[in-house]
């Protein structure tokens, strides 16, 4: 069987001065910190490449966010940014919101807070899993496919430029985890790199990285979707 990897990669710090539960909303840039976020995670990915990594495909979900911190990649390996619809945000009712814990005392949005193994408050966590591992799949087979015969040897590698909540419940997932967590708990960093290892269509390693570890302290972080 070939061998290859998906890392799916979280977008940098987005520019959100009022603190917006931004979810799928267009226009949301990434700030200075997260640009210089981007070109560090770009880095980490060309001392990869320098070291004998086989990275030949590179998808990004199509919100604003991602296709900018996806495009120092794209500069620095040589590689077209192909947009994936399924690797996009989860859908979240709060979105567009600020202050969100402020409103989670107001009981007209209890309602909301009824499930939270569903979630309730926004797109069911396996639905999640779904489309996200669909696009992994498919990525990972057109880097099969663009590596040719090299994947032999090498396994090919794919970077997905994602976000958080999708990111972190695939990862679950790919581990055999419930499903189900405390946001606060996501292990899942601006930048942050889960790598999953693949023979052929089987995860058998799950890994994960920080290249912009140095530059988290004091950003941005909203949580929420």
């Amino acid at each position: 069987m070939q061998r290859s990897t998906v890392h799916l990669v979280r977008h940098g710090e987005v520019h959100n001065p009022e603190g917006v539960l931004y979810g799928r909303l267009p226009e949301f840039h990434l700030s200075d910190l997260g640009r210089r976020m981007a070109a560090q995670m770009a880095g980490y990915f060309v001392q990869r490449r320098d070291e004998g990594a086989n990275i030949v495909h590179l998808v990004a979900s199509p919100l604003t966010r991602a296709q900018e911190t996806a495009q120092p990649v794209a500069d620095a390996l040589a590689l077209t940014i192909s947009t994936d619809e399924r690797i996009i945000e989860a859908e979240n009712r709060f979105e567009g919101m600020s202050r969100i814990k402020s409103r989670l005392r107001q009981p007209r949005y209890w309602p909301l807070l009824v499930n939270p193994f569903l979630p309730s408050w926004g797109e069911p966590y396996n639905q999640q899993v779904e489309r996200v591992m669909a696009g992994v799949h498919d990525a990972r087979r057109r880097a099969v496919e663009l590596a040719g015969p090299d994947a032999v040897d090498r396994p090919a590698e794919a970077i997905l430029i994602s976000h958080q909540l999708p990111i972190w419940v695939t990862r679950l997932a790919a581990e055999h985890r419930r499903l189900w967590h405390d946001p606060r708990q996501r292990e899942c960093t601006l930048t942050s790199v889960t790598s999953l290892d693949f023979d052929g269509d089987v995860i058998t390693r799950v890994r994960y990285a920080e290249p912009s570890a140095d530059l988290l302290p004091g950003a941005a972080n909203v949580p929420g979707a």
